[in-house]
């Protein structure tokens, strides 16, 4: 049963790009690994910018300043 995680900074992606995510997803682990959809399992996690670093200091600052 394939398990995938999609993390995402937390910024208002909609239900529907959520869902065409989870099946797109899918069928590419069913088109390249040929697995069963019926037990592929993808979770997407929301993360606040405030809890995502990249190079030492948190989203949240870095776009703070344009970075």
């Amino acid at each position: 049963m394939p398990y995938v995680n999609i993390k995402i900074t937390r910024e208002g992606a909609t239900q529907e790009q959520k869902a065409t995510l989870i099946k797109g997803v899918t069928q590419l682990m069913v088109g390249v690994l040929g697995k069963n959809p019926n037990t592929t399992v993808v979770v997407i996690e929301e993360i606040d910018t405030d809890n995502w670093g990249i190079s030492g200091e948190t989203v949240t600052s870095r776009r703070a300043r344009g970075a």
